[in-house]
């Protein structure tokens, strides 16, 4: 069977996985609050007179909340599979966002708010969504990490005016209301129906599946006194800063840049399609090219579109140029480091070690908000955290390549009879 033959094997059987990942990802902790909170956030200091970075202080507590969660959840995933761990999570992550719709005009109460839905809706991440995938996927796994990440780039595109609407119609709290129902009426079912934790010949417990139902791969305790791990710690932190910062301020950035209300409107919209081409060019990429270096590439391409922002009166495409390149390098993020954590450290503790990596990405992404925030409503201009943005997404990328060869890759003649075993399953198995 040729390598081609084999990554189509996998498509054909893997489908459902990936479909009911992409919803999971899409309509989750992940994206959800992170592209609401740019339109919901004017509406909020109109109502109770709160400032712009004291709004934003809430994708800070809920990015404390991921770091202490995130491991935990990828833990119990580990140890009791991640279809429980997912499906519960979904439910409990829609009824706490619902929560905002209540809110009163306490910013405690609404820090606290932030604070439960990341530790009620940490099982939506990508942390037990993509351990399925990569599972289920191994000579096209960047690929099909990418198609299953696909749906932050679909939410991202869609969500902004979409939520604009429902404000428009329903009312803030309407909209808050409207948007929480989506996990729980579209991600869930399909979930329910389309996912699993392993392919069938792995979900056996005789012979040789049960071999392979044990994931090869280094211990926690093994990982921990890995130098590649700790380069990934510290690499992820700059970059999903420097990428994480931009968009939920991006409103406002292009405002900053003399742009009106609707040119702000048709240009924010970019960012969802961005991500989206990210996530598959991305994933093809590092299926064929050594992903640290495709990652050096892409992940150091925003850094001119900081450069640009920060110095110069934009014009409309040179500002849909510059929003492309945060938002395809932000597509690139997650499922790089979902495909080097099965790379370098295998799958015996994918979910376990990935939630650690997660909560060094969640603290870059999750306080960029704020800082970006907080030095506008101080400065009245990003020029500043832009340029500081543009050098610490550079070394970050830089680090990647200190990574070395990948460690574990199954072999040919291993995926072939795995893929073929698989296949005869489906057929002769009612």
């Amino acid at each position: 069977m040729s390598k081609a033959a084999t990554g189509y094997s996998e498509f054909a059987r893997g489908w459902p996985i990936i479909l009911a990942a992409g919803l999971g990802i899409g309509l989750g902790l992940s994206p959800m609050p992170f592209y609401t909170i740019g339109m919901f956030a004017p509406q909020l200091a109109r109502e109770f007179q709160w400032g712009f970075g004291d709004i934003m202080v809430g994708i800070m507590v809920m990015t404390i909340m991921s770091l202490i969660a995130s491991p935990i959840v990828g833990h119990l995933a580990d140890r009791y599979g991640v279809r429980k761990i997912a499906l519960t999570s979904v439910v409990l992550f829609s009824l706490s966002f619902a929560g905002f719709a209540l809110s009163t005009g306490s910013l405690v109460l609404f820090y606290i708010n932030w604070g439960l839905m990341a530790l009620l809706g940490a099982g939506t991440l990508p942390i037990t969504w993509t351990r399925a995938v990569n599972t289920w996927f191994e000579k096209k796994k960047g690929l099909a990490l990418g198609f299953s990440l696909i749906g932050t780039g679909l939410f991202g595109a869609l969500i902004k005016p979409l939520t604009v609407w429902l404000i428009a119609e329903l009312g803030w709290r309407g909209a808050y209301v409207a948007i929480a129902a989506m996990p729980l009426l579209i991600a869930f079912p399909v979930a329910w129906l389309l996912f699993r934790d392993v392919p069938p010949s792995e979900g056996s417990t005789t012979g040789a599946a049960k071999a392979r139902t044990v994931k090869t791969g280094m211990s926690v305790g093994e990982v921990l006194k890995d130098y590649r791990f700790w380069i990934l710690m510290v690499a992820v932190v700059p970059i999903s800063f420097a990428l994480g910062g931009p968009i939920p301020n991006m409103e406002n950035l292009l405002a900053t840049k003399g742009f009106n209300a609707l040119e702000v409107a048709s240009i924010v919209p970019v960012i969802g399609i961005s991500v989206l081409v990210g996530r598959t060019v991305g994933g093809f990429l590092i299926d064929h090219l050594w992903a640290p270096g495709v990652a050096f590439v892409l992940l150091s391409l925003p850094a001119l579109a900081c450069w640009i922002l920060a110095h110069y009166d934009v014009t409309m495409g040179v500002a849909i140029f510059s929003v492309f390149l945060i938002g395809f390098a932000s597509g690139v993020e997650y499922d790089l480091l979902a495909y080097l954590v099965a790379r370098y450290f295998g799958m015996k503790s994918y979910s376990t070690i990935y939630g650690f990596l997660y909560g060094s990405f969640a603290l870059g992404a999750g306080s960029a908000p704020t800082v970006f925030g907080k030095i506008y409503d101080q400065t009245q201009s990003y020029t500043s955290i832009l340029v500081v943005s543009m050098v610490i997404l550079l070394i970050g990328a830089v680090m990647l390549l200190a990574m070395g060869r990948y460690r574990f890759i199954e072999s040919e003649e291993e995926m072939v009879a795995a893929t073929e075993e698989a296949m005869e399953r489906v057929v002769v198995e009612p």
